[in-house]
C-alpha cells in the first residue's frame, strides 16, 4: 500500500501538534480556519499517514532530548524513594546554638516524610504501566418494566379519592 503524500499544511500540523498535543490549536497554527479547526485536527489525527509521521517525529524528539519512558520512570522511582525517606524533625536550640532533633514524649526522635510526593509518583508509575483505568465500561442488558395508567375522561385517576365522591357516598 503506497503511503499518501502529505500536504504542506499537514506537515505544518504535525510540527505544531508535537508542541502541546492539542489538535485544535495545532490546526489553527498550521493555517486551518478557526471555525473548522476542531474537525480538521480530529480528521488529521485519524489519517494513517499523519499518525506515522507523528510517531517518527516523536521518536526523533525523544532521541534528541535523550529522554525516554525509562528515564521518566527512573525519576519517578527516585522521587518516591526520596519522599519516603525518614527526615528528622529539627529545631534551632538557642542554648546549644544549633539544630537538634525534636523528641517525642518517650524521648525518641521525631521523624517525618513526604507522603503526597511519594503517592503522586507511585500513581504516575501505575498509570504508565496501565494499572489504573479511569474509564468506566458498562456491559450487559437492562430489563425494564413500563407501567401505563389510563386516566378517565374527566382527567382524574380511578384511584384518586375526591371530596365530591366522598360526599355523595356519605351524604
Amino acid at each position: 500500500m503506497a503511503t499518501q503524500k502529505l500536504t504542506d499544511k499537514q506537515k505544518r500540523f504535525i510540527d505544531e501538534y508535537v508542541i502541546d498535543f492539542n489538535a485544535t490549536q495545532a490546526a489553527i497554527r498550521a493555517g486551518y480556519s478557526k471555525r473548522t479547526a476542531n474537525e480538521q485536527g480530529s480528521q488529521n489525527l485519524a489519517k494513517v499517514s499523519i499518525q506515522a509521521e507523528l510517531q517518527k517525529k516523536c521518536k526523533k524528539i525523544e532521541e534528541k532530548s535523550d529522554l525516554s519512558q525509562q528515564w521518566v520512570l527512573d525519576r519517578l522511582e527516585e522521587i518516591t524513594d526520596r519522599c519516603l525517606q525518614r527526615i528528622p524533625v529539627m529545631y534551632f536550640d538557642k542554648e546549644k546554638k544549633g539544630y537538634v532533633q525534636e523528641k517525642d514524649a518517650d524521648g525518641e526522635g521525631v521523624w517525618t516524610f513526604q507522603p503526597a510526593g511519594a503517592n503522586k509518583a507511585v500513581e504516575n508509575i501505575g498509570r504508565h504501566l496501565g494499572m489504573f483505568n479511569d474509564k468506566l465500561t458498562l456491559d450487559g442488558t437492562v430489563n425494564s418494566v413500563v407501567t401505563i395508567f389510563e386516566l378517565p375522561d374527566n382527567g382524574r385517576s380511578d384511584a384518586t379519592d375526591t371530596t365530591e365522591d366522598n360526599q355523595a357516598t356519605t351524604g
